[in-house]
């Protein structure tokens, strides 16, 4: 009985891969701490609510975070480019659902799946933040 035991434990245990998030190129970005409330009442979030809008907001995570919005839902990225040394050049701007870096590259993303969306195969996606609708307020935290 111990045996079989063993041999289920050493095939469980060597069926388990690495996770492929385990990239080294999707480093650039540090886990820091979001806590943010976003009331949509206020004129630079008045945008918003509206399908196919977006909206920067500076001094939060890495880069700066991008709130965007379907109508039905919204997603919270944060600005910097997953895909790059975090610099000046590597902050994303928001332009409708999609946010584009000023480097040479200009990698594009889309704002609601966080994936790239140019022709070469970049490892990394945006990093999100989580979202929650409160009344007229939006709370964006990880």
């Amino acid at each position: 009985m111990k045996l079989v035991f063993s041999l289920i434990c050493i095939i469980i245990l060597s069926s388990c891969s690495k996770n492929s998030i385990d990239n080294k190129n999707c480093n650039f970005l540090l886990d820091i701490g979001v806590n943010i409330n976003i009331n949509l009442s206020l004129p630079q979030y008045s945008q918003l609510p509206f399908a196919g809008n977006s909206v920067y907001i500076a001094n939060a995570g890495n880069a700066g975070i991008i709130v965007a919005s379907t109508g039905a839902d919204f997603y919270a990225w944060d600005a910097g480019d997953p895909n790059h040394i975090s610099s000046t050049c590597s902050v994303l701007v928001p332009s409708g659902l999609e946010a584009t870096s000023s480097c040479e590259d200009e990698n594009t993303y889309s704002l609601i799946t966080g994936r790239y969306l140019g022709s070469n195969n970049l490892p990394c996606s945006l990093k999100n933040y989580r979202v929650e609708l409160n009344g007229n307020n939006l709370l964006i935290f990880n």
